[in-house]
């Protein structure tokens, strides 16, 4: 039987975080660099949780106005230290109410910038290998952090579900018609692809090949929760086992 970690990024303010919980098997918790407080934190640890959801603090730029969408011009050792601020206010709450941190997912920018630069690639996995060696770090297939990190820390290879690829295995931008699917039946498709043969289809009906070892729903796609309860069926008719 195959499985499939499915993975979404809540406590951003979204209005389905309780809906979305139960239908993953990890969560990235925003803290505080794009959005978050101790309150938002708190109260996604603990829907994780109840759920017996695997944890993970979803780090980014300081720069809540832009969502962390921008690349920001910051000194490297600040943002070295805020990233770091940011994982550990996850990680101190887990372990608060009893739970442990499982993993660290970079947020927009950052995401992306590190899957080219090597320098903000190693500032990364350095900061996230100081708070704990065994955290698992979640990184984009065939990416700068994925070879930097290999040696240092465990890391599982990341896909979109709702989101198309360009031919270099970064995302197609925001800002054009294409970037996101929507259609529950689409992304199933695209997703078996991405499980079942490890490979991307690219709109040209070209492939990319990756092996993912997770899959992210984005809770801001509209109709997330309708996405997520179909993978869960389908994937159990095609005998793959979430988690």
């Amino acid at each position: 039987m195959k499985h499939i970690d499915l993975n979404c990024d809540l406590a951003e303010g979204g209005a389905f975080d309780a809906a979305l919980m139960p239908l993953i098997s990890s969560c990235n918790i925003a803290c505080g660099g794009h959005f978050g407080n101790d309150k938002t934190i708190t109260e996604a640890v603990r829907l994780a949780l109840k759920h017996q959801v695997n944890i993970g603090a979803h780090p980014s730029y300081p720069d809540p106005e832009n969502f962390g969408r921008k690349k920001l011009d910051i000194e490297l050792d600040k943002l070295k230290n805020t990233l770091k601020t940011q994982i550990l206010a996850v990680k101190t709450i887990i372990e608060r109410l009893g739970g442990k941190l499982h993993h660290v997912k970079p947020h927009g920018a950052l995401y992306n910038e590190i899957a080219k630069d090597e320098e903000k690639a190693r500032l990364v996995v350095d900061a996230v290998k100081e708070i704990d060696e065994q955290l698992i770090l979640f990184v984009p297939p065939n990416s700068v952090v994925e070879a930097i990190a290999k040696t240092k820390l465990n890391t599982w290879k990341e896909g979109f579900a709702d989101r198309n690829y360009e031919a270099d295995f970064s995302l197609v931008s925001r800002s054009k018609n294409n970037a996101v699917l929507h259609k529950k039946e689409d992304v199933f498709q695209y997703v078996f692809l991405m499980v079942s043969e490890g490979k991307i289809q690219l709109e040209n009906d070209a492939f990319l090949e990756a092996n993912f070892d997770t899959i992210c729903v984005h809770s801001d796609t509209q109709n997330s929760v309708e996405i997520l309860k179909y993978l869960r069926e389908q994937f159990a008719l095609k005998n793959i086992k979430i988690g």
